[in-house]
């Protein structure tokens, strides 16, 4: 099985329809009454980060990962709750204070609260991060409308090729280079901006998190639509296309595997306009890729007006 049938098949009972679980199918709890959003994460050594060599890199990389959850509902993150589980190792005093200063930055980055966690012992180290906001309205998944467009936030690839490096999968010769994508992986770009934005044109959204092809079909599982998208109008940075180009790979292998934690949202077509001028105004890179249909049966990616097999680059999505 993997974790969404897990969800579906044993967990979803045990809401009893609370409407404030969103079904289990979302990336946060949100209290309506109450005004409260809530979202955690759990990061293991090994699976979502390599190592805790760059603890202070490494705390800055979830920290990001679980606030964007609610940024991406159009939400700002108040306060977060850190559960950490490590050895004597781990919880080295250097690398506390390693921790300990790249959370004040983060602070000061992000304008939330540590307010509160549990630490345990143990082989592996684990984290675990609640984020919590308040919010009248979050943008949800699963209310994308017919003929929606999809749109993303930023660049997608650059945190995969960060990856790559730091398993030693390839080889950069330029330091400059290393450093950027590496930096990407690690302190992925937050589109804050735009995220305030969101409840006046997004009918649905997702962070990108596991993927962007995976993460479009998370977005719209029961929405009953297909989408459509062009490779050509997926954003990536001149850094990748670069590379992509000198190298000669694919682009459709770099832009769905996950770490970019950018905003993916569906919008009426009616606010095209908007969403460019509020783009351009925000300084927030903000790309039209592609639209949903209920005129296909399956999901359709287009490149040079060639249809793709897309079943090779869904995303990353644990199974058991």
């Amino acid at each position: 099985m993997n974790e969404f049938t897990i969800i579906q098949k044993y967990f979803r009972k045990l809401t009893y329809n609370n409407p404030s679980a969103l079904d289990l199918n979302d990336d946060v709890f949100f209290d309506r009454k109450n005004n409260v959003v809530v979202s955690t994460d759990t990061y293991i050594e090994g699976v979502h980060f390599l190592n805790f060599r760059n603890p202070d890199l490494v705390i800055k990389k979830i920290v990001r990962s679980s606030i964007s959850d609610l940024y991406c509902k159009g939400v700002t993150p108040k306060f977060i709750f850190i559960g950490g589980s490590g050895n004597s190792k781990t919880f080295s005093k250097k690398n506390m204070n390693l921790v300990y200063k790249s959370l004040k930055q983060e602070q000061k980055k992000y304008q939330f609260k540590l307010s509160g966690g549990d630490t345990t012992k143990s082989n592996k180290t684990v984290f675990t991060i609640t984020s919590l906001g308040y919010s009248k309205q979050i943008v949800q998944r699963n209310k994308c409308k017919n003929d929606d467009d999809i749109y993303v936030t930023g660049n997608l690839g650059d945190s995969y090729l960060g990856l790559l490096l730091l398993r030693k999968k390839l080889f950069l010769k330029s330091t400059k280079h290393r450093k950027y994508f590496i930096q990407k992986y690690y302190m992925p770009d937050l589109p804050t901006k735009i995220s305030s934005k969101l409840l006046k044109f997004a009918n649905s959204s997702i962070d990108i998190s596991d993927g962007l092809l995976g993460d479009l079909c998370k977005l719209i599982n029961t929405s009953k639509l297909c989408f459509r998208l062009d490779v050509k109008k997926i954003p990536i940075s001149s850094k990748l296309n670069n590379y992509l180009v000198k190298s000669n790979k694919k682009k459709i292998n770099f832009i769905s595997k996950g770490d970019d934690h950018q905003i993916l949202f569906t919008s009426s077509k009616s606010n095209r306009r908007y969403i460019k001028s509020l783009s351009k105004r925000m300084n927030q890179k903000v790309t039209l890729i592609g639209n949903l249909t209920n005129q296909i049966k399956s999901n359709q990616i287009m490149y040079n007006k060639k249809l793709l097999k897309h079943r090779y680059y869904e995303g990353y999505s644990h199974n058991f």
